[in-house]
């Protein structure tokens, strides 16, 4: 379920999902096991795949058709994964592809008058450029965007109205999907805490830090971790 629509997940299609865009998995039968390959994207990847700024941080549609090619992918890299655990040195050249292609297919077909002229240029601003750099640096840290905007040469009410145009999106959402990122990595990499890895990012509470993960990535941090960590763990 996405935004309120019913997308089924078969062989022969996936969904791709925006940062903010609420959702949850329910599956339609309990009789026969189901193999499901999840990719959480990271925002930084957008930035590098997008062909326009509009395209930054968003799907053009959540449907995704699994072609002939985007179905071997697939295949390629749940094998890839499953016998190397991702070390093969091939991974991540299938990965990529992958990604690439999914992502590239929810865009074909897309109405041109979907898409404002402006984020059509794909163009960023330079002072949103440097705004983005400082919330990936400060991520650690309380965040006030009033003075992410003045240090970047912004007013807060222009910084929001630019950020919106030039980005499709909020910079409170952006902020969110720039954390969720560093807290899969670091759950991960299994070296930290939870309520290590959640302070870190700037969370009073262990249980702050939950809510924001369930919310943005539906399932506990730490049954993220145990899902990541496999059954030896």
């Amino acid at each position: 379920m996405i935004d309120g629509k019913t997308l089924p997940l078969t062989p022969h299609a996936a969904t791709a999902i925006s940062p903010w865009q609420p959702h949850y998995f329910a599956p339609l039968g309990h009789r026969e096991p189901t193999l499901t390959l999840v990719l959480y994207i990271r925002p930084g990847w957008f930035v590098d795949a997008s062909h326009t700024a509009f395209e930054i941080l968003r799907f053009g549609r959540s449907a995704v058709e699994m072609s002939d090619h985007i179905t071997r992918l697939a295949s390629e890299t749940a094998r890839l994964l499953a016998r190397h655990g991702g070390c093969d040195g091939s991974f991540e050249d299938r990965l990529s592809a992958l990604t690439q292609a999914a992502f590239d297919q929810t865009w074909q077909w897309t109405s041109a008058g979907d898409r404002p002229a402006a984020q059509c240029a794909g163009l960023r601003d330079f002072r949103l450029r440097r705004a983005i750099n400082m919330l990936s640096e400060r991520l650690g840290e309380p965040i006030d965007l009033a003075e992410i905007s003045r240090n970047a040469g912004l007013s807060r009410p222009h910084f929001f109205k630019l950020f919106r145009e030039q980005m499709g999106l909020p910079p409170t959402i952006f902020l969110n999907a720039l954390r969720m990122e560093h807290a899969i990595e670091r759950l991960a990499r299994g070296t930290e805490t939870v309520s290590e890895i959640g302070f870190d990012l700037g969370f009073a509470t262990p249980a702050s830090f939950s809510r924001f993960f369930i919310a943005n990535g539906v399932v506990p941090p730490s049954a993220y971790r145990r899902s990541v960590a496999g059954p030896a763990h």
